[in-house]
């Protein structure tokens, strides 16, 4: 007697039913989308046509490279001050992690736009800067804060020192998320504590660090928007100056955001591929897979 074997579960595949509410649901919003987009492309209060014709303009064209530069210094040198905050948050030594603490509670707990306009009004608590020996030595360099920190200088000093501050965190939790057995393994091989850390700890820590820095470029892309109060020329301050000129606010904002919307974009992609480098080493291969029927649920 031959027996009828069963089936085995794994070769089905379950597929919910579909609910027509989700495709009435499905068809509103496209009709909404198509509303929307149709109300704002014929708004006449828009002014497209004054869009297209900045949207080009070297003006807007300089101030979305000064953007741009702002971004990539202040970062780097946020990305850079930021390690050595966390570093020193990890350390064993109490005075440098209570120094670090203190660092990352101030600057993550204050306004950016406060910190800037504190950094440009400098002068005010420090007129003049004096470098030299203690005890009564040689003045090495002496001059004024007020011709020192110009508002371009002010915008990179708070825009690196408010970065450093999320960055120290981001990088502390990446090198938490590294196993210690990676480093009890180097100190048994006899490497240094330096050599674990940019050699072995770093590296591996990078597949947690990138994803969350990839936020903090786009957001610090955003935040260079902060300095057009200290009259720097980025995109904002660019559009602005237009502006005022012409009376044409809101397509110049337009104009703006859309130069904004590009740059993240292109910065969006680069961090997916920089996760997808970084990540290589996670991706288990996988087993073929049996082809499962479906049966609707």
């Amino acid at each position: 007697m031959t027996d009828t074997a069963t089936p085995a579960t794994d070769e089905y595949e379950v597929v919910a039913r579909r609910n027509p509410w989700q495709t009435v649901a499905t068809v509103l919003l496209a009709l909404f989308v198509v509303y929307a987009t149709w109300a704002v492309a014929t708004n006449p209060h828009f002014e497209w046509g004054v869009v297209a014709q900045w949207l080009t303009a070297r003006t807007m064209a300089l101030g979305a490279l000064l953007t741009v530069g702002l971004t990539v210094v202040s970062m780097v040198l946020g990305v850079i001050l930021g390690v050595i905050l966390a570093v020193m948050r990890m350390s064993g030594n109490p005075l440098l992690s209570s120094v670090s603490g203190a660092y990352i509670w101030f600057f993550r707990g204050t306004p950016l736009l406060i910190q800037l306009i504190f950094w440009f009004n400098l002068s005010a608590l420090v007129p003049v800067l004096r470098i030299g020996l203690p005890l009564g030595g040689p003045t090495l360099y002496e001059g004024s804060v007020n011709s020192l920190v110009t508002p371009l200088f002010a915008a990179l000093l708070g825009l690196t020192l408010n970065e450093a501050a999320y960055m120290a965190e981001i990088v502390r939790g990446g090198l938490l998320g590294v196993d210690r057995g990676q480093t009890e393994a180097a100190s048994a091989l006899g490497l240094g504590s330096g050599r674990t850390l940019w050699r072995i700890i770093l590296p591996q820590a990078m597949r947690i660090i990138v994803p969350p820095t990839g936020n903090q470029v786009i957001s610090m892309l955003k935040n260079t928007s902060l300095v057009s109060v200290l009259g720097v020329g980025e995109l904002l301050h660019s559009a602005q100056i237009v502006y005022s000129r012409t009376f044409q606010t809101i397509p110049l904002l337009i104009v703006a955001s859309l130069w904004y919307l590009l740059m993240t974009t292109i910065l969006g992609i680069g961090q997916r591929y920089l996760e997808r480098h970084f990540g290589r080493g996670q991706e288990h291969s996988s087993t073929p897979r049996r082809r499962k029927k479906k049966v609707t649920a």
